[in-house]
């Protein structure tokens, strides 16, 4: 008996080696099709808190860049002393004689006791002044900590062990009481004692010490990452194709190190916010003349108990902005990286 032959195997490899897409026919799920970044915005944007963080992040970006037209178009600025030139602003003892520090029409967060400068282009600019120095800290730490970490990574041997053992010092180094304590030793070594220090030589002196010990911890993290890394296959292969070490650290290396760069640089910026307002607290840095986020806050820990408003509003903007930015952080990892979702 021959047994029939049927051609209905044929149509089923065709279908499966070219499918087609038919009406109601079911939509792949899981994200087929889509790249990794479109699938991690798409993560991202049902995140209600990282999203609602990323607007006010962003609503204190647009402030601090745009401060002097705010001011200009406010009528004031942070550097005038309205309460010692206008009569009717400050009592007998530098306090505002309106309730509630001075608040009105004309001066919409009120002005600051004994000098009597305008607190709200002051918070202003202590905004734009504090994440300048923050956000260029930031970049400068996450360049050299990409660059030591890597290098570290890669290369291996003594090269790894030298970098590893300084990182290790950096890192269970004091670093707050080390700024108190060389902070003034540098600019005494810069300036002479009876001359001003600049504006501009404090930020860099600040920028400068805040980078030379920020750079460690994500030094660290790539430095562990590279050392997985460089013993994968794809990077071997590169190497059996004669490819140099540069192009082997930029086309394998480093695509593959992007997610936990931008996460380190995002939980790395309100830490410098935080670090440069407390050390403006403590008295290192910046001046009173200046405004800053932790120059309102020495200066509000001096006259609380008098006007309380004077530290209210940048203590709770600069609370929102730490916060917003932290919550933004966790939530680019959670999009990059969705198994550390809890």
């Amino acid at each position: 008996m021959t047994i029939p032959t049927s051609n209905a195997a044929a149509p089923l490899e065709v279908a499966e080696a070219s499918p087609q897409k038919t009406p109601g026919s079911p939509v792949l799920k899981g994200g087929a099709g889509r790249s990794p970044g479109k699938l991690a915005w798409r993560r991202f944007k049902r995140d209600r808190s990282g999203v609602i963080s990323a607007y006010v992040v962003i609503f204190f970006i647009l402030v601090a860049v745009c401060a002097p037209l705010i001011s200009k178009v406010y009528g004031k600025d942070p550097f005038t002393t309205y309460g010692q030139n206008q009569e009717g602003l400050l009592n007998d003892f530098g306090f505002p004689i309106k309730p509630n520090g001075g608040i009105s029409g004309d001066f919409w967060f009120g002005i600051e006791p004994q000098l009597g400068r305008d607190l709200f282009t002051f918070l202003i600019y202590g905004i734009r002044n504090s994440l300048f120095i923050a956000g260029v800290t930031t970049i400068l730490v996450t360049v050299l900590g990409i660059v030591i970490g890597v290098t570290a990574g890669y290369l291996g041997g003594k090269t790894d062990y030298f970098i590893g053992r300084v990182i290790d010092i950096l890192l269970a180094f004091p670093s707050t009481l080390f700024f108190i304590a060389f902070w003034p030793v540098l600019i005494s070594i810069l300036v002479s004692p009876e001359e001003a220090t600049p504006v501009w030589l404090t930020i860099t002196s600040l920028i400068l010490v805040m980078t030379a010990f920020g750079w460690a911890s994500i030094a660290r993290l790539l430095r562990g990452e590279v050392l997985a890394l460089r013993e994968r296959e794809f990077v071997e292969a590169a190497r059996v194709t004669g490819a140099s070490p540069a192009r082997i650290i930029f086309k394998e290396l480093l695509p593959n190190l992007w997610t936990p760069i931008l996460i380190q640089a995002t939980l790395a910026l309100p830490m410098f916010v935080s670090a440069e307002a407390g050390l403006a607290f403590l008295g290192v840095g910046l001046t009173a003349k200046t405004p800053d986020w932790g120059v309102m806050l020495q200066r509000g820990a001096d006259v609380y108990q008098n006007d309380i408003t004077f530290m209210l509003f940048p203590g709770v903007s600069m609370v929102i902005f730490v916060l917003a930015f932290n919550l933004l952080g966790d939530s680019v990892r959670d999009a990059l990286d969705p198994k550390t979702k809890r």
